[in-house]
């Protein structure tokens, strides 16, 4: 695979390339594969998703994605043994809490996502302390699934509907797609256009699956401790070669 790949050409003979997306997902898999292949703990491959992921979000600013979400820590995590999920809850610590200053600098959002009820009281203020310091940035919009599975939130966004019906704040007639979505974690979010999922397994795995239901899914081998730059232009080259159409029919060149 090159290095880099051109975002702004089609190959010649093929159909010129639709739009770049504006919000891309991405399920970060492979960690453990990858330290393993290396003779080490799983806790090491985590380590290198960090440097994976610092890598992500700068060529995302650079390629001026202005929308990035990534799937941190699930719910079904915390079955892990002890010290991977201690290694895993590390990663939001050493990137969000270490890398804040970088990351007000560089013009990005953080948002966190996901269940924070039961969280240490720690990593909730990490989580808040990145979410204020960030709230005025706009170059970037980072959303981290952190302690998030997507049925867990739709049933809390669906908890959210049945409350305001009970109480009159919505008629029944008017939980529409749209309201629903408004209570859900990525309320305020643009469509999710593409989600890419590293390591080669082709699931969501509980990720974003109602923001998914129009987004291209792009499934590549790379290890995640391995994705760069070059790997998100190939994901976004393959997204832009898509033909979308939305329930439609297919468009004539």
């Amino acid at each position: 695979m090159p290095d880099t790949v051109d975002l702004g050409q089609s190959t010649m003979g093929q159909a010129p390339l639709g739009p770049a997306p504006r919000h891309v997902a991405i399920i970060m898999d492979g960690n453990g594969r990858w330290a393993k292949m290396r003779g080490k703990p799983r806790t090491f491959g985590h380590s290198a998703g960090v440097e994976a992921l610092r890598r992500t979000v700068e060529a995302a600013g650079d390629l001026e994605i202005p929308y990035v979400t990534v799937f941190g820590f699930s719910t079904e995590n915390w079955r892990r043994p002890k010290d991977e999920v201690a290694a895993l809850l590390e990663l939001l610590r050493v990137y969000v809490g270490r890398d804040l200053d970088r990351l007000v600098r560089d013009g990005v959002r953080v948002r966190i996502i996901g269940a924070r009820a039961g969280l240490a009281p720690d990593i909730l203020g990490i989580i808040e302390r990145a979410e204020m310091r960030t709230a005025h940035n706009a170059r970037l919009h980072l959303t981290i699934a952190f302690n998030y599975g997507a049925q867990d939130e739709i049933a809390r966004a669906v908890r959210r509907v049945a409350e305001d019906v009970a109480t009159g704040r919505l008629a029944p007639e008017a939980v529409t797609a749209e309201a629903f979505a408004s209570r859900l974690d990525t309320a305020g979010l643009p469509n999710l256009d593409v989600l890419v999922r590293t390591s080669g397994e082709r699931r969501l795995s509980n990720f974003m699956l109602w923001q998914a239901a129009y987004a291209e899914l792009v499934f590549v081998d790379t290890l995640w401790p391995d994705f760069d730059r070059g790997a998100l232009e190939a994901a976004i080259a393959d997204f832009r070669r898509r033909d979308r159409r939305y329930g439609g029919v297919a468009r004539v060149e």
